[in-house]
């Protein structure tokens, strides 16, 4: 979008780090420096930073300090009850928060065009999930020459259905969103929502699979489906991928064999899963099934390790974890709690813990499937692993994300782009793009195996996802060079420079619809 628009777009952030210096901020003071000035003298002015977003391409950016307008808040909510009837009477936790950003991302927008923009220039204002769209609707209605876009990544309501281990796919057509929103105490986040995709101008999800879900729970047809890309700059190359990958196979060994007392090697099948901690949605749960049925496969040619990489209510790293890797040398015993790295606050009454507890999975040293939990960020700086997750993903010789609830699914397209191969689930938006592409059934020789999930059919999953382990086990060196390949190329074709254009789809529906407003007012 730089490259196309060159400056002309610009992208509005809180100010969260006040005082402090961002790492993912360059504030610049020459930049639109006299319309900061005229800002800076009136008595209510917005309090902002502006310079530029720490990411390729280097974009425009402003950070806008929403604090000021909770003193407010009450009289913000009643105008949006009396011009759209949004109901924030059941507000709670993070609806305040994002509704006062919201807003001040809104007067940030109203100051910069009142100030800059010339009556006949074109102008798009795009707001991001439920969480921006109290800013949209004061545009709507302040600016109604901006054209709005309103991208709803997931709806609030179908993830909280899903969370709540209801049915959500085969009873999608008779649910109510409105009624649900009640039952599940979501009204007010399912309200601004719902106003916000019937208001905007061009109305955008990220998959045909949230489509349908927009349609039955927000009751409005998306215009413009806008799939994630993904920006492979990162992604090391030749004799650097090669040594990355070797590292990051010998911190995940030397950690697993450390925790378990084992003399695990290069050879060892490793897979992992990630992403948020949502244990049903992301599957979590499902994959723990799997990897216990993997410790009775007969047909299992390899040790496998297995990895559970999403953040918990951690506490510390072990330290009894950490001085054995420190001392350099290799152990026959292994520790307390052989399953986790790092102590949780919750242990007792952690999900993942809890249910290897119920299927007596304790990484004994017969067991040909390991499995240990890494519940923190991998940022680098965790105390144990201290590689970023990006530097530990290419490791794996598989990545398995068996969602079922994924509107999009960045963790899969992530797995490939390090032509790491994974197998997803048809009911993530990804997994379906894949089937796409592959012209049907999607297989891991192609890169990505795509297993059909139902409401009902965790059993049938777990099946899949154990057999497609055990059939990979048993590839030949050129075998898994075909599916990495195939991993490689598939994610190529979903890389920003062939999604954007939906982008200026939605853009150019939008300004249609606006100037169109416009003619009749």
């Amino acid at each position: 979008m730089q490259q196309k628009l060159s400056d002309h777009i610009i992208f509005i952030g809180p100010d969260c780090w006040k005082e402090k210096d961002s790492p993912f901020f360059i504030e610049d003071p020459e930049l639109f420096q006299d319309w900061k000035a005229a800002e800076e003298e009136k008595e209510d002015g917005l309090k902002m930073k502006i310079g530029r977003w720490n990411v390729p391409g280097l974009p425009i950016a402003i950070l806008v300090d929403f604090m000021p307008y909770f003193e407010i808040k009450n009289e913000i909510y009643a105008k949006a009850w009396e011009h759209y009837q949004v109901d924030s009477l059941h507000a709670y936790g993070d609806y305040d928060e994002a509704s006062m950003f919201s807003y001040a991302a809104a007067l940030v927008v109203e100051s910069f065009y009142n100030f800059y923009i010339k009556s006949d220039e074109k102008v798009v204002y795009q707001a991001n999930e439920w969480m921006t769209g109290l800013g949209l609707l004061y545009i709507k209605t302040k600016l109604p020459q901006i054209a709005t876009i309103f991208t709803t990544h997931a709806t609030s309501i179908g993830r909280s259905i899903a969370g709540n281990n209801k049915p959500l796919y085969d009873y999608l057509f008779a649910y109510n969103g409105d009624q649900m929103a009640g039952e599940l105490n979501m009204q007010s986040k399912h309200s601004i929502e719902k106003k916000a995709a019937w208001n905007a101008d061009c109305f955008t999800t990220v998959s045909d699979i949230t489509a349908k879900e927009c349609l039955e729970l927000l009751d409005k047809p998306v215009d413009v489906v806008l799939p994630n890309g993904f920006e492979n700059n990162f992604v090391p190359k030749g004799a650097v991928f090669t040594r990355k990958r070797r590292l990051a196979r010998k911190r995940l060994i030397d950690v697993a064999n450390a925790l378990m007392g084992s003399q695990l090697d290069d050879d060892v099948l490793i897979v992992s899963t990630s992403g948020r901690y949502e244990f049903r949605n992301k599957g979590v749960d499902v994959y723990i099934e799997a990897m216990n049925r993997l410790l009775r496969d007969k047909n299992l040619k390899k040790q496998v390790l297995a990895f559970i990489e999403v953040p918990g209510w951690v506490g510390e790293p072990r330290k009894d974890l950490v001085e054995r890797l420190n001392s350099g040398k290799s152990f026959t015993e292994p520790l307390e709690v052989p399953l986790i790295t790092h102590w949780l606050h919750n242990m007792s009454h952690d999900n993942v813990l809890g249910m290897l507890k119920f299927l007596n999975m304790w990484n004994r040293p017969e067991d040909k499937v390991k499995l240990i939990f890494l519940p923190c960020y991998l940022t680098g700086d965790d105390g144990v692993l201290n590689m970023t997750y990006y530097d530990l993903v290419l490791g794996n010789d598989l990545c398995i994300y068996p969602s079922y609830y994924e509107p999009w699914g960045y963790t899969p397209l992530e797995a490939v782009a390090f032509k790491v191969p994974c197998i997803t689930t048809d009911l993530a938006g990804f997994g379906q793009w894949a089937n796409t592409v592959n012209g049907g059934n999607s297989e891991i020789e192609d890169g990505v195996k795509v297993i059909h999930r139902t409401d009902y059919n965790y059993s049938e999953v777990a099946d899949a996802i154990k057999d497609t382990v055990s059939e990979f086990s048993a590839f030949t060196k050129e075998e898994v060079e075909k599916a990495r390949s195939g991993a490689d190329k598939i994610s190529k074709k979903a890389l920003w420079s062939q999604f954007i254009t939906y982008y200026y789809e939605a853009y150019d529906f939008a300004i249609r619809k606006a100037i169109e407003r416009m003619r009749t007012m």
